[in-house]
């Protein structure tokens, strides 16, 4: 069986970068963000600012606050049937990591990408999604997800990078984390034989 880990961030810290990076190490990668995405297009809603974070509360409201960790689960148990790592891109409520840690118990880990508000926004402004709007837009999407529950998810992320400078620091910085984690999990394995 392999490992689920859950990266968590606020928006414009470099989780997508992060989770681009992990998928180029030939690790398989499911995103809660693009289920939020497909939800969208399966209503058939105009991709504004507001529409993605709105599509995700009345999931939440009318589901619970853990439907997408929930919607995602079972595939990504058949992933870590076939291989040591799965990344889940996106966990932002402290729902989702209850459900993820009690469905995985020790074969889960999360860990969280960290940059400062104004890095974050800028970011925004130049990766064009259709969910990123104007500094009000932000704030707002900023307080939404604070909601759930984000801030003690990633003040209590087992992992940490920060990733205030460029994508290539980035690389530089999950790549060692990668290899230091991969070390671990098998360790942690061979040491329950």
């Amino acid at each position: 069986m392999g490992h689920a880990v859950a990266v968590c961030g606020m928006p414009g810290s470099g989780k997508g970068e992060f989770a681009k990076i992990i998928s180029d190490n030939g690790i398989p990668v499911r995103s809660m963000g693009d289920m939020v995405r497909a939800e969208v297009a399966a209503r058939r809603l105009n991709g504004s600012p507001t529409v993605f974070g709105e599509v995700a509360a009345d999931l939440r409201r009318k589901f619970g606050d853990d439907i997408l960790a929930k919607r995602l689960a079972d595939e990504v148990s058949n992933l870590m049937l076939n291989h040591s790592i799965v990344l889940i891109d996106g966990m932002r409520g402290t729902a989702e990591y209850e459900m993820f840690s009690t469905r995985w118990g020790s074969d889960f880990t999360s860990i969280a990408i960290i940059a400062n508000q104004d890095v974050r926004f800028q970011r925004t402004q130049e990766r064009g999604r259709p969910e990123d709007g104007d500094r009000q837009q932000f704030q707002i999407r900023e307080e939404r997800e604070a909601g759930w529950g984000l801030n003690s998810l990633i003040e209590q992320a087992d992992y940490s990078i920060i990733n205030e400078s460029t994508l290539m620091e980035l690389t530089e910085a999950t790549d060692g984390w990668l290899s230091e984690f991969r070390k671990k999990i098998s360790h942690d394995k061979h040491n329950l034989r």
